[in-house]
């Protein structure tokens, strides 16, 4: 029986050596390779600057802040992502504002953000006849690396006057009509986590064209200490620095970055091999009907950082969590991305969530399988893991008229 892990980073000779030299320099915090990193990124997206922090969610904690983004406030996301997303929100004393996925992209329902802009619960404070509005930003998540429908949610911004934060978590190297993921809204926020398309093992990057936010974010992340007061250690630089804001320990290592100029550098040839794994899972697993798989939308292109599968559990014997039991038999790892904020325990007893709250993303949810997926896959693994789905569909078939299953869509409800 094959062994194929839901996944492996693809860290080759290439990063070691570059991490030994690294090592072997005397310099192992933030210093000259990161700055290498940051220069090189910002280059590869197309913005004027990039600064690489420890994590995705440090680099959306600095961007609420330096937007001032706090105590009062309300910024819209989706409760179909991973909790860092809300987490920062509440990190700044804002609250959250959940609003329900399309069940096809599985990314944030622009219609449903301008309904409740307009139609908010008791308590808050409505949009109508000037009244300020509560709500400062929008944070989309790109989920999968499937670019979110990116126009009509900076109309919905310019028209109310928010900031529009993208966490692009799973998003590097994606591009919406022709404009790469970190060049669309005002900040955008990646992931170098060790399952990401490129990874440093721990860390993240902000994009910005925005010159004075980005040198309030790099002050920030730092502990608030003056511009380059890294350099205070080297030749050019000096004992004295001086304290500018409440800052945070965000910093990126140049162990960390290290890695990520080398992952930067052979990026495109990953992501290559990426979508010919897409290719073969789309090949193979298209006459399922029991099986819904990922499409990329038109005028996109797609990072494929997951490749989740959506059962139908009434057109078979056995529901989405049987299945993966299943599959974890014949040796095959997969993942489910994601559980719904809203159903988490903290979040139903701190907002009053409840199931039933945001439908979409919990059809989704009660459906999705993410599937291995990441460079070092071979085709001949991918044609295995397709091979078991068939046989785990095929041996769990109803016995009774398949018709008489039939698989209702998603419920829908207004301003979900």
């Amino acid at each position: 029986m094959r062994k194929i892990p839901f996944t492996i980073p693809d860290i080759e000779e290439e990063e070691i050596k570059e991490v030994i030299d690294t090592l072997k320099s005397g310099w192992i915090t933030t210093g000259p390779k990161t700055k290498k990193f940051e220069e090189q990124f910002a280059k590869y997206i197309g913005c004027k600057h990039a600064i690489a922090v420890n994590s995705c969610t440090g680099a959306m904690h600095l961007a609420l802040l330096a937007y001032g983004i706090g105590k009062g406030d309300e910024v819209i996301t989706t409760p179909y992502t991973f909790i860092s997303t809300a987490e920062t929100i509440i990190h700044t004393g804002a609250t959250p504002v959940f609003v329900d996925i399309d069940p096809k992209t599985l990314n944030i329902n622009p219609e449903k953000i301008e309904f409740r802009i307009r139609n908010f619960p008791k308590g808050s404070r409505p949009h109508r006849d000037g009244a300020e509005l509560r709500i400062k930003a929008i944070m989309p998540v790109h989920i999968a690396g499937q670019p979110c429908d990116m126009d009509e949610i900076l109309d919905i911004a310019k028209r109310y006057n928010l900031i529009v934060i993208e966490d692009a978590a799973h998003a590097l190297s994606a591009e919406y009509k022709g404009k790469k993921i970190g060049t669309i809204g005002d900040v955008t926020c990646f992931s170098f986590y060790a399952t990401k398309n490129l990874t440093t093992g721990e860390g993240g990057m902000i994009t910005t064209d925005d010159t004075d936010l980005a040198e309030k974010m790099r002050i920030l992340s730092l502990h608030g200490m003056s511009r380059d007061a890294w350099k205070r250690y080297t030749k050019e630089g000096s004992w004295y620095y001086e304290i500018l804001d409440e800052g945070y320990k965000y910093n990126m290592s140049d162990i960390q970055s290290a890695i990520g100029i080398t992952q930067l550098q052979k990026l495109e040839k990953m992501q290559e091999r990426r979508k010919e794994i897409v290719e073969v899972y789309n090949e193979e697993l298209k006459e399922i009907d029991e099986i819904i798989t990922p499409q990329q939308k038109e005028g996109t292109k797609h990072a494929w950082h997951l490749y989740i599968i959506q059962i139908k559990p009434k057109l078979l014997k056995i529901n989405r969590n049987e299945f993966i039991k299943e599959l974890s038999k014949e040796g095959i790892g997969t993942s489910v991305h994601f559980i719904p904020l809203h159903l988490m325990p903290y979040y139903k007893k701190k907002y009053g969530f409840k199931p039933g709250d945001f439908l979409n993303a919990e059809y989704v949810y009660e459906r999705a399988i993410s599937l291995p997926l990441y460079s070092k896959l071979s085709k001949s693994d991918a044609q295995y893991v397709a091979k078991i789905i068939k046989k785990i569909t095929k041996n769990n078939l109803p016995r009774s008229p398949r018709w008489s299953f039939g698989e209702a869509g998603p419920r829908v409800k207004a301003g979900a």
